[in-house]
């Protein structure tokens, strides 16, 4: 059994590794949820620009006394930075479907070991569509899921294959959750770092998915940052 920790914690120890994987001048875009974290952890002297699908660039972290005039796609409150824009809804669009995005980070329902995503249809809801998510992963150059490892009954959440109405097939290159993190690279899932507090063998236990697992298996890069904020 994975242990249990508080929901502050998982979100961000999650949040904070995805942060530690953009570059300087990078174009990224947010999913709702754990990922409208991130931007929130960018390390010190690191300038990302974010951007919001409904129509903002260079997004910063939610502000002290909230605009309730800049609200991001996922409605959480952001603010702009000096230099940031709001402009049309196509505009954005434009700029995912033209590949001029570096990264987007996404949570999801399932992953596959081979990287495709079911992120938008959730069982016993009526959902809209799948939305701008549709976009972000053939667009975005990259694509991060940020996740639980597991659902709130504890059922496995990266598996061999989705259950669920496929987002996309073979996306996603990297999966962090609060226990683990894995890449995937042509269709292979490796587990490269994992958290002190959980064995390999319950990773296993709690992973369907088939997984390499990388030598030296690290701990979670900044996880000592986490909880020591």
């Amino acid at each position: 059994m994975l242990p249990e920790l508080d929901e502050c914690v998982v979100k961000e120890r999650i949040a904070k590794r995805i942060a530690l994987e953009f570059t300087e001048g990078q174009v990224v875009n947010l999913g709702i949820g754990i990922p409208t974290l991130v931007s929130d952890y960018i390390p010190e002297g690191v300038h990302i620009i974010f951007q919001a699908e409904n129509g903002a660039i260079g997004v910063g972290p939610a502000p002290a006394e909230p605009d309730l005039r800049c609200i991001g796609a996922g409605g959480r409150i952001i603010s702009i930075l000096p230099g940031g824009s709001f402009f049309a809804s196509d505009t954005s669009f434009g700029l995912i479907r033209g590949g001029h995005v570096d990264a987007t980070v996404l949570g999801t329902l399932e992953v596959s070991q081979t990287g495709d995503i079911a992120n938008w249809v959730v069982p016993g809801k009526s959902v809209p569509g799948m939305g701008g998510a549709m976009d972000l992963v053939v667009g975005a150059k990259k694509v991060y899921i940020a996740t639980t490892h597991t659902t709130k009954k504890g059922a496995a959440k990266i598996l061999k294959k989705c259950t669920l109405p496929l987002t996309a097939v073979g996306v996603a290159s990297m999966v962090v959750t609060e226990f683990a993190v894995f890449t995937i690279e042509n269709g292979r899932m490796t587990l490269i770092e994992k958290s002190p507090e959980v064995t390999l063998e319950q990773i296993r236990e709690h992973t369907e998915a088939e997984f390499d697992v990388a030598d030296p298996l690290l701990p979670i890069k900044g996880m000592e940052v986490a909880e020591s904020a």
